[in-house]
């Protein structure tokens, strides 16, 4: 079965550790960025099981302030705008483009499934310069559930009319590769560094160090 192919964007394609210098110079410490991070999806995965929705920006928002407080920081207006500016501008990773270019080549359908607003993913795919590869750019905040909900998941197969099981979700975060097979789908896990799988969790079929791999597994499979 040739699937469609959905990919995460933040991590998954983009790096963020472009935004190293800002949490360098608020922070003192670029490694800060990696709590900033996880504590905003800890807030997001929050309010997506109890309520009430928030959009990704504002959880964005929260965890700077949370993860300045704990270390009795204030982030300034300034600083916090520079960063969320940062997200929209985030490089993709080298392998990106390479990939997705032998995945449409090989006659796949691409599309990218984001947490973050519509209007947050078409900037940060056209300045990565990445728009023109992808047939759809969905958000899973016009549905009103983020991921790792399976409604997210739905929804995307909805708007590419195809069944869940017809789409292969991309993701270097398992919970978000863990979402979407419990929603029915396939899915690939990105081994981007740091990125460990779960052994408390059923393994996709498909597993790779990079995006260059993955296509190659996915050709292989999916073709």
């Amino acid at each position: 079965m040739k699937r469609v192919l959905v990919f995460d964007v933040n991590e998954t394609l983009l790096d963020l550790s472009a935004l190293d210098p800002h949490f360098q110079r608020v922070f003192g410490d670029a490694q800060v960025r990696v709590e900033w991070f996880q504590t905003m999806l800890q807030s997001a995965f929050l309010t997506t099981i109890t309520g009430p929705y928030k959009p990704f920006g504002e959880h964005f928002r929260a965890a700077l302030a949370i993860t300045a407080l704990r270390r009795d920081l204030r982030v300034s207006p300034e600083d916090e705008r520079a960063i969320i500016a940062g997200v929209r501008t985030l490089p993709p990773h080298p392998d990106v483009r390479p990939a997705l270019e032998r995945l449409r080549s090989a006659g796949f359908r691409l599309a990218a499934l984001t947490n973050s607003t519509a209007e947050v993913e078409e900037a940060q795919l056209r300045n990565a310069k990445l728009a023109d590869l992808f047939e759809k750019a969905l958000s899973a905040d016009s549905g009103k559930r983020l991921k790792p909900a399976a409604e997210a998941y739905a929804n995307a197969a909805r708007e590419l009319d195809v069944a869940p099981a017809e789409i292969r979700l991309v993701a270097a975060h398992v919970w978000d590769v863990q979402g979407a097979l419990r929603a029915g789908c396939a899915a690939a896990f990105v081994e981007r560094p740091g990125a460990v799988w779960n052994p408390l969790l059923e393994r996709p079929d498909i597993v790779g160090r990079d995006l260059g791999e993955i296509a190659e597994r996915v050709i292989q499979v999916d073709r």
